[in-house]
């Protein structure tokens, strides 16, 4: 080695001046980190579209089973795979009404679905009506294929009126034709909007979806904003409530977590 013109320059034998050694601990510390995160974000992404995905419940067509500020997680694998499995899928150019490992939702699942209208917005509803089904609602009462489905009134369901003052109202457990019990809350009794319809017939391959709260449900039952959903618009069906918070309460707000969380509901299955 020899001094360059530049004072204390140092230079190895071809001329060229001598660099100071990466510091490879930082480097291979900073490889090791975005590595990490990238698989986190891999195995986010297929556990997302394949397993498992979060939703939240933005209103109260589902009450008393799910409430305004429930937080759920929904089984993509349950109904197999179609198009609307994947993020984004309204960004997907891809005509595709089939399903891969298809299994068909069961009567009473509550599942999650983009909605015909527009193929993109989640909706959340129960499954009442099978391909083939007869569906009729007849003053207040779900009428399958002709019979009447069992109800039986139990006590009112507290709640809000449209003004938000608190009220009761009609609260029923009904039973399906598969066994399926669960509650429904008619707010506007039996002389709802919604409580005598026509005669559905489900089309093949499409089923008839509808809220537990039946008057205040936009669902199947309005043909031009809902009506008979595609078996390829399942997106999954839920299984769990991991998280709840008091309607109007951010999530986000940690340090309102103590009065507002509803503690009970937490991690308790869905029916």
């Amino acid at each position: 080695m020899h001094l360059n013109r530049r004072r204390n320059a140092r230079v190895d034998y071809d001329g060229k001046p001598l660099r100071k050694p990466a510091d490879t601990g930082t480097w291979a510390s900073i490889r090791e980190t975005l590595k990490v995160g990238i698989q986190a974000l891999l195995i986010a992404l297929v556990v997302r579209t394949l397993l498992f995905q979060p939703f939240n419940i933005p209103s109260g067509s589902l009450v008393p089973t799910l409430l305004i500020g429930d937080y759920l997680f929904v089984s993509k694998y349950s109904y197999g795979y179609s198009k609307y499995s994947l993020p984004l899928s309204e960004y997907i150019p891809i005509q595709a009404d089939g399903r891969i490992w298809g299994a068909d939702p069961k009567r009473g699942d509550i599942a999650v679905f983009k909605l015909p209208k527009d193929n993109s917005t989640d909706y959340i509803k129960r499954v009442i009506g099978l391909p083939g089904d007869k569906i009729q609602m007849i003053d207040g009462v779900l009428n399958i294929n002709g019979k009447a489905v069992k109800r039986e009134r139990i006590a009112d369901y507290e709640t809000t009126d449209p003004y938000g003052q608190p009220t009761k109202v009609p609260q029923y457990m009904e039973t399906l034709p598969n066994g399926v019990v669960h509650r429904v809350i008619e707010r506007d009794g039996d002389n709802g909007f919604w409580d005598k319809t026509e005669l559905y017939t489900v089309p093949p391959g499409h089923f008839f979806m509808m809220g537990d709260n039946r008057d205040n449900s936009t669902d199947s039952r309005d043909l031009a904003n809902v009506g008979y959903v595609p078996f390829a618009n399942l997106v999954g069906r839920a299984e769990m409530i991991f998280f709840s918070i008091d309607e109007g309460t951010p999530a986000w707000q940690v340090w309102n977590w103590p009065a507002h969380v509803r503690w009970s509901r937490l991690f308790t299955t869905i029916h």
